[in-house]
């Protein structure tokens, strides 16, 4: 059976609801025991602790007092002005020990090194190479070489008597931007 919820009469309110336009009474509040306690017990121990602090103080003014009658303070000591006293004995032992190093002798080989930095068709490729690494105040030399491949022109620095001297012209050339440069033993 359909109900019309239009029509429907509205059903009576009591008098003392808070929905009705009267005042009813006020709902009851209720008292924070737990926090009220805290806040007691933290002024209590704040209390406590002033009180200690203010009678360590006076115990503190009085010990003073009665040793500033009995005798006077001692000179006051700049530690500046004293020399520390060294703890320790290796600095001494240090000053007066020789240490010996053992430098072995370098072997002279008969071996001479090259060092190629490019092989290019053109000789003028070569040329600018050569130019690029006399700016860097080293001598390089552009080499015709012919094989089965047709004509190459080869850059190349050296003779060095050792390795050591070719790697450091070649980092030499490494930070002007001369990148690819071999090291070979010489062969003629």
């Amino acid at each position: 059976m359909p109900r019309d919820y239009v029509r429907r009469s509205k059903p009576k309110r009591n008098s003392r609801s808070p929905r009705s336009g009267g005042r009813g009474r006020a709902p009851e509040r209720r008292i924070p025991w737990l926090a009220l306690t805290l806040v007691v017990l933290l002024a209590a121990s704040l209390g406590y602790l002033i009180y200690l602090v203010k009678g360590s103080a006076d115990a503190r003014t009085a010990t003073k007092a009665a040793q500033s009658t009995q005798s006077p303070p001692p000179a006051p000591v700049n530690p500046i002005d004293q020399r520390p006293v060294e703890k320790w004995r290796y600095i001494e032992q240090l000053e007066n020990k020789e240490v010996v190093v053992d430098v072995p002798q370098v072997e002279e080989s008969s071996q001479r090194y090259l060092m190629q930095c490019g092989s290019f068709r053109s000789a003028a490729q070569a040329e600018q190479l050569k130019a690029r690494i006399a700016f860097q105040g080293m001598v390089a030399q552009v080499r015709r070489s012919e094989g089965s491949n047709g004509v190459w022109y080869r850059v190349i620095l050296g003779p060095y008597e050792r390795k050591r001297q070719a790697e450091q012209d070649k980092h030499k050339l490494l930070r002007t931007n001369v990148n690819h440069c071999a090291i070979w033993n010489w062969e003629g």
